[in-house]
């Protein structure tokens, strides 16, 4: 799996966790709707360290909470 995979995985699981759409997460923090799509969808290859931390601030959670899910420790992660 990739590293971007794992990050879209993880932001569908709290957003489901929490009953929050990620229209909402979009506007509470100013992130256009093409770059969180892009974030989302398979197409993407790679992710962005300033996304993951704006959309993390917008989660109300900290990066050390974010990464805290068993999808990040596979160790066949790709990060490449």
């Amino acid at each position: 799996m990739k590293l971007s995979t794992a990050v879209a995985l993880r932001i569908s699981n709290i957003l489901r966790e929490r009953n929050m759409s990620q229209y909402r997460l979009e506007k509470n923090i100013a992130m256009p709707h093409n770059t969180m799509k892009s974030l989302m969808g398979e197409r993407n290859n790679s992710v962005n360290l300033k996304t993951v931390m704006q959309i993390v601030k917008g989660l109300d959670m900290t990066v050390a909470e974010f990464f805290n899910d068993p999808i990040f420790e596979n160790p066949d992660l790709e990060i490449y």
